[in-house]
């Protein structure tokens, strides 16, 4: 039991309510909620006095702040996560939202990047939101690497899958390589390759790269080492994460301060820093989850809330994810069923197109 589920159990129904009333408002309008809107609402009549005597009482246990001198309240970081834990109600899907997610799948597009871009967009649209949409990354086996010198400082690496996929990146090789050991550590990853995915080979790698680098001249050493990581960093992370939907956290009113903190975080997905740790969020367990401001550092310095939900493989193996990003005011409610149906969705389409 957490320590916000445990202080919610042991509030008295008036303290709860209140607390409730206050969150369930703020998710609203943004405003603090005052004593005497309180006091319209609340089944239970009481005074204004008394509801700001319960509103001090949660400030103190730090689910509630005072943003102004004015009697209003918000909730906290706390004070959210404890209502996301304990007291949110989340809606069915609204049959209007359902059918503009499902639409984006009736294409009779054969690309997957294609569909998982309309699917972003359309999570963009219907939440009023950010959307991320991590898409499955190339986990065939590797059939041939090759490095390819194209002039100046630029060289190709090329893999050749045994699905026939061919992926082509261009790197920078350190300096003094030449085509004879390029070749040589190709020559040295292909001895290697037959029957792993790229993951695996990275591993095998690792492994080897102290009881192989004698068979090695320095400059193909570096090289090696130089194109694992170019492939470490884009396989994971290149064209991986389709973001859509930026301007919708751009709104006219919004603070100037707080207009930065969305620009660093879109410039942080933009530089696909740190994507790895995205999916690994996801894989903490199944369904939906919710992090709030800085519970998820990769989108602290927003101050925002992400929604995110994998989606899995026929395998049942998680593979990718969706989710939906905004201010920490967002209509959870509404936005978890949401995000939920897209993950089940895409994970369906994709399962039966690879059976297809």
């Amino acid at each position: 039991m957490s320590d916000g589920t445990k202080l919610l159990d042991e509030m008295n129904d008036r303290s709860r309510e209140v607390f409730r009333k206050v969150v369930e408002g703020y998710l609203l309008s943004g405003e603090p909620v005052g004593s005497r809107t309180l006091t319209r609402t609340l089944e239970e009549k009481v005074s204004a006095a008394t509801i700001r005597n319960v509103m001090q009482d949660l400030e103190f246990l730090g689910l509630l702040d005072s943003p102004h001198i004015s009697a209003g309240r918000i909730p906290t970081q706390l004070g959210l996560r404890m209502f996301v834990d304990g007291l949110l109600e989340v809606r069915d899907l609204d049959v209007d939202d359902r059918q503009k997610i499902d639409a984006t799948v009736t294409s009779n597009s054969q690309d997957v990047g294609t569909i998982l871009d309309r699917v972003g967009s359309a999570l963009s649209g219907v939440t009023h939101g950010a959307s991320l949409v991590l898409t499955p990354k190339h986990e065939a086996a590797i059939k041939h690497i090759e490095f390819v010198p194209v002039g100046g400082d630029q060289a190709l690496v090329v893999l050749v899958f045994a699905d026939g996929h061919v992926e082509n990146r261009l790197f920078t090789p350190p300096p003094g390589q030449t085509p004879s050991s390029m070749r040589e550590a190709a020559n040295f990853l292909n001895a290697l390759v037959e029957g792993k995915t790229l993951s695996d080979l990275r591993r095998t790698i690792k492994d080897d790269m102290a009881r192989k680098r004698r068979e090695l001249d320095s400059l193909a050493a570096i090289l090696v080492e130089q194109g694992l990581a170019i492939w470490d960093e884009h396989a994971d992370t290149s064209g991986r994460l389709i973001v859509r939907g930026r301007a919708n956290l751009l709104a006219e009113d919004t603070h100037a301060e707080e207009l930065e903190r969305i620009r660093e975080l879109f410039d942080d997905l933009e530089r696909k820093r740190d994507i790895a740790e995205f999916l690994e969020l996801t894989e903490q367990g199944d369904g939906v989850r919710i992090f709030i401001g800085s519970e998820n550092k990769l989108f602290s310095l927003s101050g925002s809330s992400l929604v995110v939900s994998p989606y899995m493989n026929a395998d049942r193996k998680i593979i990718g994810a969706v989710g939906v990003i905004g201010p920490t005011r967002l209509n959870y409610g509404r936005i978890v069923p949401i995000v939920d149906y897209t993950a089940q969705l895409v994970g369906k389409l994709l399962g039966d197109r690879n059976q297809g």
